[in-house]
């Protein structure tokens, strides 16, 4: 039992890389400026959800050990949000409610925008960031058709793929409307 504490999981260090690319491409100034996605914590955490989704959705079509990998890819974004929640001054006995709440949501809008995706249904998924993030219907138009194509792309990649080169995220500015902002 205690010899277990001091092994590693070899594909940690794969998964965190992947965790790092996600969060980059979550970070993408297009989306804050021309989705109107807002540059605070509670958007930050909708970009970051969304583009942790449409990987997750890509690891569920791969065979085995993707699935692993994808848990492994949850537990590391669960356990980044711990502890940026505490890096906020969030106090240690807030933390598990809000991640519980956080996890909620996460899940909550996975299975939305996994309805949408899977339905291929463009306007669904605008009316899903209307009503989460994004300000107006023009932004949230353009950021379907960013996130359809995402997923389009994604749909693309291996394992191999995923874990060494990263996700193929398209360029959300080829997306973002003159009339967006």
């Amino acid at each position: 039992m205690i010899f277990s504490l001091f092994r590693t999981d070899p594909r940690r260090a794969s998964v965190e890389e992947l965790h790092r690319r996600i969060a980059a491409a979550a970070r993408d100034p297009v989306l804050y400026l021309r989705f109107d996605v807002p540059d605070t914590a509670e958007g930050r955490f909708e970009s970051l959800a969304l583009h942790m989704v449409l990987v997750l959705r890509r690891f569920r079509r791969l065979s085995p050990p993707a699935q692993e990998i994808a848990e492994g890819l949850v537990d590391s974004f669960f356990r980044q949000l711990d502890a940026s929640l505490r890096e906020m001054g969030v106090g240690d006995m807030s933390v598990p409610k809000r991640i519980n709440k956080l996890a909620a949501g996460f899940y909550d809008r996975a299975a939305a925008y996994d309805a949408a995706l899977d339905a291929r249904d463009p306007a669904a998924l605008a009316k899903i960031f209307g009503r989460n993030f994004a300000g107006s219907a023009d932004a949230a138009s353009a950021l379907a058709r960013y996130v359809q194509a995402a997923d389009e792309a994604l749909g693309q990649d291996s394992l191999e793929t995923l874990l060494g080169a990263g996700p193929s995220f398209v360029e959300p500015g080829r997306f973002a409307e003159e009339g967006a902002r």
